[in-house]
C-alpha cells in the first residue's frame, strides 16, 4: 500500500474508528489532497462527512463548511468534538454577537480547524472579512445540490458561493451531495467556479433496500393499504406525504390504531419540530409522518422503512428520501403508494414560481438607475413586489445573466445597457425551459411508479450507473417481469452516449426500455423515443466524442 494511502487508512482507523474506507471515500480524499476541486455524489449514509474531516486533518490550514440547516451544523460540530480532528465552531443566526466575536478571534488565531456557516451568512461583509483573515485552505459545500436552479432543493443563497470562493483566494473546493443527476453535477461545478474538477459518483446501489410500488385508483383505498402495511412492517419508519394536513391526518389515524406516530412539517414551531425529531431519533416515536421538510442531515441507522403516501416530484427527491432507510446495512423497505391522480397536484406545483413582464421591468429599471449595488431590502422599498415575488424575480434575472449577486448579498445590474424587453424575453425562455424540466422529471418519477422492469436498474440508470437486472430485491424482479436489455453494448444509442436531436439539441442516453431510449436533453429535460424510428429518420444521431 502506498505511503499516502497507508497514512490515510491509519488516520481513519485511529481518529474515526473506521475499519476501512469505502472506495469512493478514499478516492475523494486523495483527490482533495492532490489539490483538485472535487465534487462527490454519494448516496445518503455513504459517509460524506468523513471525507471532508479526513481531508481537512491532512491539509495545513482551516476549513470552512457551508451547511444549509442549523440542526445539521449542530450535529456535525458535536460529532467533530468527539474525534481528534481539531476544534469546530458554528456561526449562524442563533449565535449571540459576543460569542460570534469570540469565535472569529479563535478563527483568526488559528485555533479552529472547522468553521460551519449557513450560506446566508456571507451576506454580511464583516463575515467575509473575518474569513479572509485566516486564509482557509479548504472550502466545503455540503448539500451541494442546493446550488442548482434545476435541482429539487434549490437555495438562492448558494448562488453567491462561487464569488465567495474567489474572494477567499479560491481554496480547494469540496462539494458534497447525496443526489445529483449528470446535468445537476455540471451546474454545481459551474456555479461554484470549480477549476478542472474531479467528479466522483459512487455507490448508488443500496441492495439492502427492497423497492416496490403499489397502484391504487382510489385515495381512500390507498390510505387504507398504507395503514395496513405500516401495522405489518418492522419499525421505526418514515412516511412522506405531499401536504401538511395529510401528515397530520395519517399520523392521527395511525395513533388511533395503536401505533406511536407523530407528524412533522414546516408549519410547526421550531421548538415543536425539534422535540418531535428528538423523540424519533431516540425511538420514542415509531412512525414519523412528514413532508419533505424532514430528513436533510438526519442520520438514524435503524430506519426499517420509508413509505411514500404520495408520489415525489422527481427521482432525485425520491432516491434521497428512501436513502434514509437501512443505513445500518440491515434489510429495509421503500414502498411507493401510487395513484395516477396525484400527478395533477405535482404538475400544478411544477408550473408555479412564475414572474411576469411587469415584475422584470420594475426590477431592471430600478437597478439600472443605481450607481452602485444595493441591498435587497432597499430594492424592495422601490418596487411594488412582495418579498417572495422579488426573490423569485431576482433569481430568474440572475439565471438569465441580467442581475448579479455580490458576496455581500447586494444586487446589481450585470449590464447597464440591458434592454428590459430583452430581459423579459430571456426570463420567459428560462421559465419555459424550467417548466419543461420539471414536467419531464415528474414523468421520470411516473415512469418509476409504472415501470415493468427492475426498479433498481431504473433508479441507477437515472443517476448514470449501468445495472444488469434482475436485482432480486424489488417487486418486479420477484414477479419475474424484469426485462433484459437485449441490445446491450450493441444498442445504436448505448447508455451514457451523447446524442443530438434535430429539435431538442444535445443530450445523454440514460436508459433503454425495450425498443425505446430515454434521453436527458440539456434544454428540455427527459424524453422517451423509439430508437429504431429515431435512427431511421435521422431524428436522433450519436455525437462523436
Amino acid at each position: 500500500m502506498p505511503r499516502k494511502s497507508r497514512s490515510l487508512h491509519t488516520l481513519a482507523q485511529q481518529r474515526f474508528g473506521y475499519e476501512r474506507l469505502h472506495p469512493g471515500q478514499e478516492r475523494a480524499v486523495k483527490s482533495v489532497l492532490e489539490g483538485h476541486d472535487t465534487l462527490v455524489v454519494m448516496p445518503t449514509g455513504g459517509g460524506k462527512s468523513a471525507i471532508y474531516q479526513l481531508a481537512a486533518s491532512m491539509i495545513k490550514g482551516a476549513t470552512i463548511v457551508v451547511s444549509p440547516l442549523l440542526a445539521l451544523q449542530r450535529d456535525q460540530v458535536q460529532a467533530i468534538a468527539q474525534q481528534d480532528v481539531g476544534d469546530a465552531a458554528v456561526i449562524n443566526s442563533t449565535v449571540r454577537e459576543r460569542d460570534r466575536q469570540e469565535i472569529f478571534e479563535s478563527w483568526q488565531a488559528g485555533e479552529l480547524e472547522f468553521l460551519f456557516l449557513a450560506p446566508e451568512q456571507f451576506s454580511n461583509p464583516e463575515t467575509l472579512e473575518q474569513l479572509q483573515a485566516a486564509k482557509p485552505s479548504l472550502f466545503v459545500v455540503d448539500e451541494a445540490h442546493c446550488v442548482s436552479a434545476w435541482g429539487h432543493d434549490f437555495r438562492p443563497d448558494y448562488l453567491r458561493l462561487g464569488e465567495v470562493i474567489e474572494q477567499l483566494g479560491h481554496p480547494r473546493v469540496l462539494a458534497l451531495t447525496a443526489t445529483a443527476a449528470p446535468p445537476i453535477q455540471e451546474e454545481i461545478t459551474r456555479h461554484l467556479g470549480m477549476e478542472t474538477p474531479v467528479v466522483i459518483v459512487e455507490g448508488f446501489d443500496r441492495p439492502n433496500i427492497w423497492l416496490a410500488a403499489e397502484r391504487y385508483d382510489d385515495d381512500g383505498e390507498k390510505l387504507d393499504a398504507l395503514c395496513d402495511r405500516v401495522e405489518q412492517v418492522d419499525k421505526p419508519g418514515i412516511i412522506y406525504a405531499a401536504t401538511r394536513k395529510r401528515t397530520e391526518d395519517i399520523a392521527q389515524r395511525l395513533t388511533e390504531n395503536g401505533i406511536r406516530a407523530s407528524f412533522y412539517h414546516a408549519g410547526m414551531k421550531a421548538a415543536e419540530r425539534e422535540q418531535i425529531e428528538a423523540a424519533f431519533m431516540q425511538d420514542e416515536v415509531d412512525v414519523l409522518v412528514a413532508t419533505t421538510a424532514f430528513g436533510m442531515g438526519i442520520d438514524k441507522p435503524n430506519v426499517r422503512f420509508v413509505f411514500h403516501a404520495d408520489i415525489s416530484n422527481s427521482v432525485d427527491s425520491y432516491y434521497q428520501e428512501i436513502g434514509r432507510a437501512g443505513r445500518d446495512g440491515d434489510p429495509a423497505k421503500a414502498l411507493l403508494f401510487y395513484n395516477p391522480a396525484d400527478l395533477n397536484l405535482k404538475r400544478f406545483f411544477a408550473s408555479g414560481s412564475k414572474v411576469n413582464a411587469e415584475q422584470v421591468e420594475q426590477v431592471t429599471e430600478v437597478l439600472q438607475q443605481q450607481d452602485d449595488a444595493i441591498t435587497v431590502e432597499i430594492l424592495q422599498e422601490q418596487v411594488e413586489l412582495s418579498s417572495s415575488k422579488l426573490k423569485t424575480t431576482l433569481n430568474r434575472l440572475a439565471e438569465a445573466g441580467v442581475v448579479e449577486t455580490l458576496p455581500t448579498g447586494e444586487v446589481a445590474i450585470a449590464d447597464s445597457e440591458i434592454d428590459p424587453d430583452e430581459a423579459t424575453i430571456a426570463i420567459v425562455e428560462i421559465q419555459h425551459q424550467r417548466r419543461q424540466w420539471e414536467q419531464s422529471r415528474l414523468e421520470m418519477m411516473r415512469g418509476y411508479a409504472e415501470v415493468k422492469d427492475c426498479r433498481r436498474k431504473y433508479l441507477l440508470n437515472y443517476f448514470g450507473e449501468a445495472f444488469d437486472a434482475p436485482c432480486d430485491q424489488c417487486d418486479n424482479c420477484k414477479a419475474g417481469i424484469a426485462v433484459d436489455d437485449e441490445h446491450g453494448d450493441n444498442h445504436p444509442f448505448p447508455l451514457n452516449a451523447r446524442v443530438n436531436h434535430k429539435t431538442w439539441g444535445e443530450g445523454t442516453v440514460i436508459r433503454h426500455e425495450g425498443d425505446k431510449v430515454v434521453v436527458l436533453f440539456e434544454k428540455v429535460g427527459y424524453k422517451t423515443l423509439g430508437a429504431a424510428i429515431a435512427r431511421l429518420y435521422g431524428v436522433l444521431r450519436r455525437v462523436k466524442p
